[in-house]
């Protein structure tokens, strides 16, 4: 018995590796997003403010690694401005 594959034109070429690579840009677009939300709601929900200066950079930042420390600290943070500093004995 044959398989059958679908394969749409330029299936295999530059077009296809471009396809591919713009959802998973998109998709890292996507867990940034996610990512910048949940610092921001951790923050809220403790009932820390969170000053615009320290929204923008949380909101630019494009870097999952970094955000994942920043949301690492959120949970124990006494404020918004201590995201960005190591913590002591590090």
């Amino acid at each position: 018995m044959s398989t059958y594959r679908i394969r749409f034109p330029g299936s295999g070429t530059i077009i296809e590796e471009a396809i591919l690579k713009g959802r998973e840009q998109g998709r890292n677009e996507v867990r940034i997003r996610v990512r910048v939300e949940d610092i921001l709601r951790v923050l809220r929900v403790r009932g820390i403010e969170v000053p615009d200066a320290v929204r923008e950079r949380v909101s630019s930042c494009d870097d999952l690694e970094v955000l994942g420390t920043w949301l690492d600290r959120a949970v124990t943070v006494g404020s918004a401005d201590d995201l960005f500093e190591e913590p002591s004995g590090a």
